[in-house]
Protein backbone atom coordinates (compact mmCIF):
# COMPACT_ATOMS: atom_id res chain seq x y z
CA UNK A 1 0.00 0.00 0.00
CA UNK A 2 1.51 3.47 -0.85
CA UNK A 3 1.97 6.10 1.71
CA UNK A 4 -1.16 8.00 0.13
CA UNK A 5 -3.18 4.75 0.62
CA UNK A 6 -2.19 5.19 4.29
CA UNK A 7 -3.03 8.25 4.99
CA UNK A 8 -6.46 7.78 3.28
CA UNK A 9 -7.05 4.95 4.86
CA UNK A 10 -5.91 6.54 8.70
CA UNK A 11 -8.36 9.87 7.74
CA UNK A 12 -11.04 7.05 7.18
CA UNK A 13 -10.91 5.46 10.43
CA UNK A 14 -10.36 8.40 12.06
CA UNK A 15 -13.32 10.16 10.89
CA UNK A 16 -15.48 6.61 11.72
CA UNK A 17 -17.45 6.28 15.11
CA UNK A 18 -15.92 4.21 17.82
CA UNK A 19 -18.92 3.25 19.55
CA UNK A 20 -22.58 3.64 18.36
CA UNK A 21 -25.83 3.46 20.48
CA UNK A 22 -27.84 0.51 19.88
CA UNK A 23 -31.75 -1.15 20.24
CA UNK A 24 -32.40 -4.52 19.04
CA UNK A 25 -35.65 -5.82 19.67
CA UNK A 26 -36.17 -9.89 18.56
CA UNK A 27 -39.19 -11.10 16.81
CA UNK A 28 -42.37 -11.60 19.36
CA UNK A 29 -43.48 -14.93 20.10
CA UNK A 30 -46.49 -16.53 18.87
CA UNK A 31 -49.63 -16.91 20.56
CA UNK A 32 -51.50 -20.58 21.81
CA UNK A 33 -54.31 -21.72 20.34
CA UNK A 34 -56.89 -22.33 22.08
CA UNK A 35 -58.79 -25.89 22.04
CA UNK A 36 -62.63 -26.45 22.52
CA UNK A 37 -63.47 -27.83 25.54
CA UNK A 38 -59.62 -28.29 26.79
CA UNK A 39 -57.57 -24.44 27.18
CA UNK A 40 -57.59 -21.21 26.42
CA UNK A 41 -54.45 -19.82 24.62
CA UNK A 42 -51.55 -18.13 26.00
CA UNK A 43 -50.00 -14.74 24.68
CA UNK A 44 -47.14 -14.85 23.44
CA UNK A 45 -44.42 -13.64 24.99
CA UNK A 46 -42.55 -10.16 23.36
CA UNK A 47 -39.12 -10.37 21.96
CA UNK A 48 -35.99 -9.54 24.01
CA UNK A 49 -35.45 -5.57 23.84
CA UNK A 50 -31.18 -4.90 24.68
CA UNK A 51 -30.29 -1.14 24.27
CA UNK A 52 -27.04 0.22 25.08
CA UNK A 53 -23.52 1.34 23.51
CA UNK A 54 -21.21 -0.89 21.64
CA UNK A 55 -17.60 -0.53 20.20
CA UNK A 56 -17.15 -1.07 16.58
CA UNK A 57 -13.97 -1.39 13.86
CA UNK A 58 -13.63 0.63 11.19
CA UNK A 59 -13.25 -1.48 7.70
CA UNK A 60 -14.97 -5.13 8.66
CA UNK A 61 -18.75 -5.48 7.64
CA UNK A 62 -21.27 -5.92 11.14
CA UNK A 63 -23.81 -8.17 10.60
CA UNK A 64 -27.27 -7.38 11.55
CA UNK A 65 -30.20 -9.82 11.64
CA UNK A 66 -33.29 -8.69 12.34
CA UNK A 67 -35.64 -11.80 13.88
CA UNK A 68 -39.26 -12.78 12.42
CA UNK A 69 -42.39 -13.29 14.74
CA UNK A 70 -43.48 -16.90 15.54
CA UNK A 71 -46.54 -18.53 13.80
CA UNK A 72 -49.36 -19.29 15.98
CA UNK A 73 -47.70 -21.78 19.23
CA UNK A 74 -44.02 -21.03 17.73
CA UNK A 75 -41.14 -18.98 19.47
CA UNK A 76 -39.81 -15.81 17.99
CA UNK A 77 -36.44 -15.22 16.39
CA UNK A 78 -33.63 -13.22 17.60
CA UNK A 79 -32.59 -9.90 16.32
CA UNK A 80 -28.51 -9.49 16.41
CA UNK A 81 -26.71 -6.49 15.89
CA UNK A 82 -22.31 -7.46 16.03
CA UNK A 83 -22.13 -9.35 19.52
CA UNK A 84 -25.64 -8.30 20.60
CA UNK A 85 -28.59 -10.57 20.88
CA UNK A 86 -32.46 -9.62 21.31
CA UNK A 87 -33.50 -13.16 21.74
CA UNK A 88 -37.01 -14.33 20.56
CA UNK A 89 -40.23 -13.97 22.39
CA UNK A 90 -41.54 -17.58 24.03
CA UNK A 91 -44.18 -18.96 22.49
CA UNK A 92 -47.94 -18.79 24.57
CA UNK A 93 -49.06 -22.42 25.86
CA UNK A 94 -51.20 -24.21 27.71
CA UNK A 95 -48.03 -24.73 30.39
CA UNK A 96 -45.04 -26.35 30.55
CA UNK A 97 -42.07 -26.83 27.75
CA UNK A 98 -38.89 -24.91 26.83
CA UNK A 99 -40.92 -23.31 23.60
CA UNK A 100 -42.45 -20.67 25.89
CA UNK A 101 -39.43 -19.17 27.53
CA UNK A 102 -37.33 -16.74 25.45
CA UNK A 103 -36.50 -12.88 25.50
CA UNK A 104 -39.70 -12.60 27.65
CA UNK A 105 -41.72 -15.83 28.41
CA UNK A 106 -45.39 -16.87 27.01
CA UNK A 107 -48.39 -16.69 28.85
CA UNK A 108 -50.15 -20.01 29.77
CA UNK A 109 -53.64 -21.59 30.64
CA UNK A 110 -52.13 -23.70 33.14
CA UNK A 111 -48.95 -24.83 34.20
CA UNK A 112 -45.50 -23.62 34.33
CA UNK A 113 -45.13 -19.41 32.60
CA UNK A 114 -42.73 -18.88 30.40
CA UNK A 115 -39.22 -17.60 31.90
CA UNK A 116 -38.41 -14.75 30.42
CA UNK A 117 -34.97 -13.15 29.98
CA UNK A 118 -33.41 -16.72 28.18
CA UNK A 119 -30.89 -17.00 28.14
CA UNK A 120 -29.69 -14.88 30.85
CA UNK A 121 -28.80 -11.10 29.93
CA UNK A 122 -27.96 -8.14 32.08
CA UNK A 123 -30.00 -5.86 32.21
CA UNK A 124 -32.54 -8.25 32.06
CA UNK A 125 -34.03 -8.09 28.36
CA UNK A 126 -37.49 -9.46 29.43
CA UNK A 127 -40.04 -10.86 31.66
CA UNK A 128 -41.97 -13.62 32.44
CA UNK A 129 -44.94 -14.75 30.88
CA UNK A 130 -48.69 -14.79 33.37
CA UNK A 131 -50.78 -17.52 34.49
CA UNK A 132 -54.23 -18.93 33.43
CA UNK A 133 -56.80 -19.37 36.28
CA UNK A 134 -57.02 -23.07 34.89
CA UNK A 135 -61.01 -22.86 33.95
CA UNK A 136 -61.51 -20.17 30.96
CA UNK A 137 -58.81 -17.61 30.93
CA UNK A 138 -55.48 -17.48 30.32
CA UNK A 139 -51.95 -15.40 30.96
CA UNK A 140 -50.80 -12.94 28.97
CA UNK A 141 -47.19 -12.74 27.26
CA UNK A 142 -44.31 -11.34 29.49
CA UNK A 143 -43.02 -7.82 27.95
CA UNK A 144 -39.80 -5.74 28.22
CA UNK A 145 -40.89 -3.74 31.09
CA UNK A 146 -43.51 -5.92 33.14
CA UNK A 147 -44.45 -9.45 33.53
CA UNK A 148 -47.78 -10.36 31.43
CA UNK A 149 -50.97 -10.24 34.07
CA UNK A 150 -52.86 -13.61 35.26
CA UNK A 151 -55.88 -14.40 33.56
CA UNK A 152 -59.22 -14.17 35.87
CA UNK A 153 -62.75 -15.54 35.41
CA UNK A 154 -63.90 -14.97 31.78
CA UNK A 155 -61.27 -12.42 31.08
CA UNK A 156 -57.17 -13.33 29.48
CA UNK A 157 -54.67 -11.34 31.10
CA UNK A 158 -53.20 -8.59 29.71
CA UNK A 159 -49.73 -8.80 28.19
CA UNK A 160 -46.78 -7.15 29.81
CA UNK A 161 -46.06 -3.58 29.17
CA UNK A 162 -42.72 -3.03 26.77
CA UNK A 163 -40.14 -0.38 27.06
CA UNK A 164 -40.14 3.15 25.26
CA UNK A 165 -36.65 3.76 23.88
CA UNK A 166 -36.01 7.36 21.75
CA UNK A 167 -32.91 6.12 19.65
CA UNK A 168 -34.70 6.89 16.43
CA UNK A 169 -35.44 9.98 17.37
CA UNK A 170 -39.12 9.16 18.06
CA UNK A 171 -40.20 8.29 21.89
CA UNK A 172 -41.56 4.43 20.60
CA UNK A 173 -42.48 1.81 22.87
CA UNK A 174 -41.27 -1.59 21.91
CA UNK A 175 -41.70 -5.69 22.71
CA UNK A 176 -45.04 -5.64 24.65
CA UNK A 177 -46.66 -8.85 25.30
CA UNK A 178 -49.66 -10.23 23.53
CA UNK A 179 -53.07 -10.80 25.41
CA UNK A 180 -54.31 -14.08 27.56
CA UNK A 181 -57.65 -15.51 25.71
CA UNK A 182 -60.38 -14.38 26.64
CA UNK A 183 -60.69 -10.65 25.46
CA UNK A 184 -57.54 -9.87 27.02
CA UNK A 185 -55.50 -6.86 25.73
CA UNK A 186 -52.33 -7.09 24.38
CA UNK A 187 -49.40 -4.79 26.41
CA UNK A 188 -48.34 -1.12 25.16
CA UNK A 189 -45.48 -1.72 22.61
CA UNK A 190 -46.92 -3.79 19.77
CA UNK A 191 -48.85 -7.04 21.57
CA UNK A 192 -51.94 -8.62 19.96
CA UNK A 193 -55.15 -8.70 21.46
CA UNK A 194 -57.36 -11.32 22.16
CA UNK A 195 -61.20 -11.60 21.15
CA UNK A 196 -63.72 -14.06 22.29
CA UNK A 197 -64.49 -16.48 20.07
CA UNK A 198 -61.64 -15.21 17.77
CA UNK A 199 -58.37 -15.80 16.46
CA UNK A 200 -55.47 -14.47 18.66
CA UNK A 201 -54.31 -10.76 17.33
CA UNK A 202 -51.37 -10.32 15.63
CA UNK A 203 -48.38 -8.61 17.28
CA UNK A 204 -47.15 -5.55 15.65
CA UNK A 205 -44.44 -5.85 12.44
CA UNK A 206 -41.14 -4.20 13.82
CA UNK A 207 -41.76 -3.94 17.26
CA UNK A 208 -41.33 -7.59 19.10
CA UNK A 209 -44.56 -7.86 20.18
CA UNK A 210 -46.21 -11.32 20.93
CA UNK A 211 -49.69 -12.32 19.49
CA UNK A 212 -52.49 -12.92 21.26
CA UNK A 213 -54.07 -16.10 22.55
CA UNK A 214 -56.97 -17.92 20.53
CA UNK A 215 -60.38 -19.15 21.71
CA UNK A 216 -61.11 -22.00 22.97
CA UNK A 217 -64.58 -21.28 21.31
CA UNK A 218 -64.38 -23.17 17.91
CA UNK A 219 -60.73 -23.73 18.76
CA UNK A 220 -59.05 -20.18 17.30
CA UNK A 221 -55.70 -19.70 16.46
CA UNK A 222 -52.74 -17.94 18.49
CA UNK A 223 -51.68 -14.75 16.73
CA UNK A 224 -48.66 -14.41 15.52
CA UNK A 225 -45.28 -12.51 17.06
CA UNK A 226 -44.02 -8.89 15.25
CA UNK A 227 -40.82 -9.18 13.44
CA UNK A 228 -37.89 -7.31 15.58
CA UNK A 229 -36.28 -3.67 15.00
CA UNK A 230 -32.46 -3.12 14.95
CA UNK A 231 -31.69 0.29 15.33
CA UNK A 232 -28.35 2.14 15.71
CA UNK A 233 -26.70 5.85 15.98
CA UNK A 234 -23.59 7.96 16.34
CA UNK A 235 -22.58 11.50 15.88
CA UNK A 236 -23.33 12.99 13.03
CA UNK A 237 -20.01 14.96 13.62
CA UNK A 238 -18.60 11.30 12.21
CA UNK A 239 -18.85 10.18 8.22
CA UNK A 240 -21.60 7.69 7.31
CA UNK A 241 -21.00 4.10 6.84
CA UNK A 242 -18.96 3.37 4.14
CA UNK A 243 -21.85 0.68 2.62
CA UNK A 244 -24.88 -0.84 3.94
CA UNK A 245 -26.85 -4.22 3.34
CA UNK A 246 -30.13 -5.24 4.18
CA UNK A 247 -32.25 -1.46 3.04
CA UNK A 248 -32.11 0.34 6.45
CA UNK A 249 -33.78 3.71 6.87
CA UNK A 250 -31.21 6.62 6.76
CA UNK A 251 -31.91 9.74 8.91
CA UNK A 252 -29.62 12.73 10.24
CA UNK A 253 -31.74 14.17 12.81
CA UNK A 254 -30.92 15.77 16.07
CA UNK A 255 -27.00 15.46 15.88
CA UNK A 256 -27.20 11.96 14.56
CA UNK A 257 -26.77 9.59 11.93
CA UNK A 258 -29.77 6.88 12.47
CA UNK A 259 -29.98 3.10 10.85
CA UNK A 260 -33.06 1.72 11.51
CA UNK A 261 -33.02 -2.34 9.71
CA UNK A 262 -36.29 -4.18 9.07
CA UNK A 263 -34.92 -6.98 7.38
CA UNK A 264 -31.62 -8.37 7.70
CA UNK A 265 -28.40 -7.06 6.16
CA UNK A 266 -24.90 -5.43 7.32
CA UNK A 267 -22.91 -2.16 8.18
CA UNK A 268 -19.54 -1.39 7.72
CA UNK A 269 -17.84 1.82 8.63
Amino acid sequence: MSLMQLLLASAAAVSSPNTVEYLVVGGGGGGSGGQSGTFEGGGGGAGGFREGSLAVSYGSPITVTVGAGGAGNAKGSDSVFSSITANGGGAGGPGGGANINGGSGGGVWSGAVGQGNTPTTSPSQGNNGGAGNGANAAGGGGGADAAGQAGAAGIGGTGGAGKSSSISGTATTYAGGGAGSNDGTGGAGGGGNSVLASNGGNGSANTGGGGGGGSSFGSRSGGSGGSGIVIIRYPDTFAAAASTTGSPSIVVSGGYRIYTWTASGSITF
